[in-house]
């Protein structure tokens, strides 16, 4: 009886987006395994993702599916542990405190450099894309390159500071492209050691570096998809090291997820397998830690780009499964695939965002059309 009624009370809730059980539709779901209802209404996302892992369910379109289930609003009805019991863990702790910076790299960027360079473009950026004006994965992201340094205004010389540089790739584009002396700084050391192979020859050191131990003055400053990774306890912290760091004419561009509420931190099933101690900062977490430190000079939102980015990288993830199967294991594959996916289909959903905000150290002055 009980089975019965786990059965009927998820079939009600999918059914109001549109999501039929064992339909014929694409973004339909196929049960394999009746345990799914009882765990999916007890743990909600955490318990989707891991019975996804287990192989308990299967959809042709993640993406579709999740797109659905978040444009409905059908997460807010399902309990898993309650919202607040998860935001007072990151309201207590400092979940990204020096100790722990290291643990994100270690668990999700030093996983394989042969998975990331299946999966990425060729400079291996892994941010969201600007497809404007583009038709491919690569354009998408030189476009995004170009966009964020065409903000900053570099000019041949600037002393540039890179901060979570990944594998090099926008180090690389703007010391080619911009005659640009580059700092980059990462957490994780797979990364830092092909980002050096990466930008060898070219005036770019790379440091292996907590953020907070940055030091020096730089013309310009960016951050392109590690904001992600500071935490409400320390976002004042960032912002006192990025204007302690800046000349006194610099601008700064922080490329940023975004969430529509203030949390404390990520959801469980995101933290456990794929972004340990993460979070997404709201509008108002970023103001308030900026406030008196930066000028805001612009805010601008592409958060569907994100979407045919990462739909992108599955694509890639998918069409290169024969050369990464001997390392990756179906559980890893499939735990992947639904990171990808639902990320995908949070981004179409406008259940998250993506910002690039510009701030300067005292204001620009005069009229300035900021790129897009």
């Amino acid at each position: 009886m009980a089975g019965f009624f786990f059965r009927q009370r998820v079939k009600q809730l999918f059914s109001g987006a549109g999501i039929t059980i064992n339909g014929p539709e694409p973004w339909d779901i196929a049960v394999h395994d009746d345990r799914f209802y009882r765990r999916v209404l007890a743990e909600a996302h955490l318990g989707a993702g891991e019975s996804y892992m287990d192989g308990w369910w299967d959809c042709p379109e993640l993406d579709e599916f999740f797109y659905r289930i978040l444009r409905a609003g059908v997460e807010k009805q399902v309990s898993g542990i309650p919202r607040f019991i998860n935001g007072l863990i990151g309201k207590a702790i400092n979940l990204q405190n020096p100790k722990r910076s290291f643990t994100v790299g270690e668990t999700h960027y030093d996983i394989g450099n042969d998975l990331y360079r299946a999966m990425l473009d060729r400079g291996m950026i892994y941010s969201c894309g600007y497809w404007k004006d583009a038709a491919s994965l690569d354009e998408a992201q030189e476009a995004k390159l170009d966009l964020v340094f065409r903000k900053l205004m570099l000019l041949p010389g600037m002393n540039i500071l890179d901060i979570g540089c990944g594998w090099g790739g926008a180090a690389r584009y703007a010391a080619e492209n911009y005659g640009v002396n580059v700092t980059g700084v990462t957490i994780s050391g797979e990364q830092a050691k092909l980002a050096e192979e990466h930008c060898s020859g070219l005036p770019v050191r790379i440091r292996l570096m907590d953020y907070r131990d940055i030091s020096g003055t730089y013309d310009r400053i960016y951050s392109i998809g590690m904001f992600e990774h500071v935490g409400m306890k320390n976002y004042r912290k960032y912002f006192q090291t990025v204007r302690e760091s800046l000349a006194p004419d610099g601008l700064f561009l922080l490329h940023t997820i975004g969430s529509n509420r203030s949390g404390s931190n990520t959801d469980p099933w995101t933290s456990k397998y794929i972004f340990p101690n993460s979070m997404l900062p709201s509008a108002n977490h970023i103001t308030a830690a900026a406030e008196s430190l930066l000028v805001l000079e612009d805010w601008h939102s592409f958060g569907h780009d994100y979407y045919r980015t990462l739909k992108a990288w599955n694509d890639n993830v998918e069409k290169n499964l024969p050369q990464l199967a001997h390392r990756y294991d179906e559980r890893f594959r499939r735990m992947w695939r639904y990171y990808l996916l639902s990320a995908a289909g949070s981004f179409r959903a406008r259940h998250v965002q993506l910002w690039q905000l510009l701030f300067s150290r005292r204001g620009i002055e005069g009229t300035f059309m900021v790129p897009r």
